[in-house]
């Protein structure tokens, strides 16, 4: 299996590439075009590897895209590249329809040139993974179903909206064209290196800074979170065993309000991380102002994925949190460089953002 894994340096990519490089993958060929939120870091345990490459290339750019195909022997794509902050979004949608619309229609059309060029078999064993997102399916109430393969798209904001276009052309290109494709989408990802403007390593690298902890509105929406390992597995095997043409659904059946996480991380770093004043972390919360267009509930029905692919989460929510505070408790060497380059960016005239 060589796989070519997009946006292999940022949170999810860098888990997959991880896992796969780990797993025996013959070859592992990381392409990111290392934006704000790509970290080669996050691939110090790998980056040796003699199974593992990187490339330093744009999603956008569809002849490098053809060339790494063609020049590794790419039998799986897995396209994870993609901007993926709903704030960034309202704020600045033009790079995520270039990024998440015209960067999937690049790698579409370099996959299809490639696939082309194959032989009988080779061909046959070929697979895209598009990788997405839950948020296409816009709102849920509380307390009522959940998202399944069937949903109608819905999405609410401009992330939302460029992840359902991709997903779009995705398909398309399988009916139009016979590339055999495979999507999944996924709930709300936690875990090691996730990059600091997230909620989870917010609320933690804010607390430890006794900062306060933002929540929006009342903290009510409630999200299913999945741990990052978990999801690299589901998707190793979506993209072995999946149907072409097929989505899969992808969650842990871990609901929890983001009031209720926070107010879990604080009891945690209560215990583990004792404030100097002996108060609680608890005491830190800030409820602000709601984002535009705030998603209530996002729930995922998984029970595609777990009955034709055998695939079942391996961590409860509780622990795999606990195990999630203890990681940003003892790898600051990689978060602090992050948080240093942040801060000094809104110190020089605000041209990049701090972390809210």
């Amino acid at each position: 299996m060589r796989v070519l894994v997009t946006g292999g340096a940022g949170f999810i990519g860098s888990a997959v590439c991880r896992h796969l490089v780990a797993s025996g993958a013959e070859r592992v060929v990381n392409v990111d075009k290392l934006t704000y939120a790509g970290n080669l870091a996050s691939l110090r345990a790998v980056e040796a590897q003699p199974n593992y490459a990187f490339y330093h290339v744009d999603v956008c750019n569809e002849h490098a895209l053809l060339d790494i195909m063609r020049r590794e022997r790419i039998d799986k794509v897995m396209h994870l590249a993609a901007e993926s902050h709903v704030d960034r979004s309202i704020e600045g949608p033009n790079v995520f329809a270039e990024t998440n619309v015209v960067g999937t229609v690049r790698l579409l059309c370099a996959a299809l040139t490639y696939w082309s060029e194959l032989g009988a078999d080779a061909r046959d064993g070929f697979r895209f993974h598009h990788v997405s997102t839950d948020e296409v399916f816009g709102d849920l109430p509380f307390h009522s179903g959940f998202f399944s393969e069937e949903t109608r798209y819905q999405p609410s904001s401009p992330y939302a909206a460029s992840k359902a276009a991709a997903d779009h052309f995705v398909r398309a290109w399988h009916h139009t064209y016979g590339l055999p494709v495979v999507l999944s989408n996924c709930s709300n990802n936690y875990g090691p290196f996730h990059f600091p403007e997230k909620l989870i390593p917010l609320i933690i690298i804010n607390a430890l800074e006794e900062r306060p902890l933002p929540i929006y509105g009342s903290g009510a929406n409630v999200r299913d979170w999945l741990h990052v390992d978990d999801h690299a597995r589901a998707l190793e095997l979506v993209m072995t065993k999946g149907r072409p043409g097929e989505s899969y659904n992808i969650g842990a059946r871990a609901e929890r309000s983001n009031l209720l996480v926070v107010e879990n991380i604080c009891d945690l770093l209560d215990v583990r991380s004792p404030r100097r004043s002996g108060r609680s972390y608890r005491d830190l919360i800030a409820f602000v102002s709601d984002r535009p267009g705030h998603d209530r509930r996002y729930a995922i029905d998984p029970s595609k994925i777990e009955r034709e692919l055998g695939w079942r989460p391996k961590r409860g929510f509780e622990a795999g949190l606990s195990e999630t505070v203890d990681w940003y408790l003892t790898n600051d060497w990689w978060w602090e460089p992050i948080r240093r380059e942040r801060c000094a960016g809104a110190r020089l005239g605000g041209q990049r953002r701090s972390i809210r």
